[in-house]
């Protein structure tokens, strides 16, 4: 087992210094996910429309799922440079510990944009979020863990496909449709602070969501890889 994490973690460390070096992805990203938060401020006034904040949550996280997209089309396309992929294939690492290592690094890299733009949504649509932080942090850690489990694999399966930029959102978006819809509710009422008991089962759902395709990923990648 300590072999194992080991090799999750020289796994996911490769990659985050790889993108921190060069922060190409997380530029892009940083920059996709405030220019959309500035039009949607305009387009949804909160001052002209006081009514806005209750969509908060919504549009909060259509603009992380795209960036999500921008992060996740590089977990394994940048193995495909100097048959890297090939040599990870062939490395003694087995495809669950690849797996879990660069869903990990994926997690991380959203959860910074995440964090990052969070404030600058406060700014824009007037939403007070930092007494309910904490709620909002362990939302969001979830809700980027389904994405990343799910994108992670996908990119696998379109690292070598020429439109896999096009490719990846088609595939991603319609799996992760559920878990999107429980970070969007749980989201809106933290914003709105409130807690009532039918988010329980919206809790359970983002939680059943990420255990089943995190295990799905571990098992299906090294077949996914060698294919």
């Amino acid at each position: 087992m300590n072999e194992f994490l080991r090799q999750a973690g020289t796994i996911a460390a490769k990659d985050l210094r790889a993108e921190f070096r060069n922060k190409e992805v997380l530029n892009a990203a940083f920059s996709f996910t405030l220019v959309v938060l500035l039009l949607f401020s305009f387009a949804f006034d909160p001052i002209t429309n006081p009514d806005v904040r209750s969509m908060a949550g919504g549009l909060l996280w259509i603009v992380y799922a795209f960036a999500a997209v921008l992060v996740l089309n590089r977990s394994f396309a940048r193995e495909t440079a100097n048959d890297c992929l090939d040599a990870l294939v062939a490395s003694p690492v087995p495809g669950s510990a690849i797996f879990l290592g660069k869903c990990f690094a994926n997690s991380v890299l959203l959860l910074v944009l995440e964090l990052i733009s969070l404030p600058i949504f406060g700014i824009f649509y007037e939403v007070r979020w930092m007494g309910e932080f904490r709620r909002l942090l362990l939302i969001f850690i979830l809700g980027t863990w389904a994405l990343s489990a799910v994108g992670t694999m996908f990119s696998a399966i379109t690292a070598n496909n020429r439109l896999r930029e096009l490719m990846l959102p088609l595939l991603v978006f319609p799996i992760t449709l559920p878990a999107l819809m429980a970070c969007v509710e749980l989201t809106s009422l933290a914003l709105a602070g409130e807690s009532p008991p039918s988010a329980e089962v919206w809790w359970r759902l983002l939680i059943v969501f990420d255990v089943i395709y995190t295990l799905l990923g571990a098992v299906l990648l090294e077949s996914v890889l060698l294919s």
